[in-house]
């Protein structure tokens, strides 16, 4: 590191100001994300499906419905 960075910083010799710690963020694969939320939702759908078929047996209302 040369001494005119030094100087510039005001002789600040805190590490931190000369070694980055920051870690790099992880990549997100937007189309796995995507697959997967689309996969719960059919799931979500097809559970919803079954149970209210059976408050519809009981007589209770159904799920998604005012």
């Amino acid at each position: 590191m040369p001494i005119a960075e030094i100087e510039e910083n005001g002789y600040n010799l805190n590490i931190s100001r000369y070694v980055s710690t920051a870690q790099a963020e992880e990549e997100i694969d937007l189309q796995a994300v995507h697959k997967e939320l689309t996969t719960l939702e059919d799931q979500i759908a097809e559970a919803t499906q079954r149970h209210n078929a059976f408050l519809q047996e009981l007589g209770l209302p159904l799920l998604g419905t005012p």
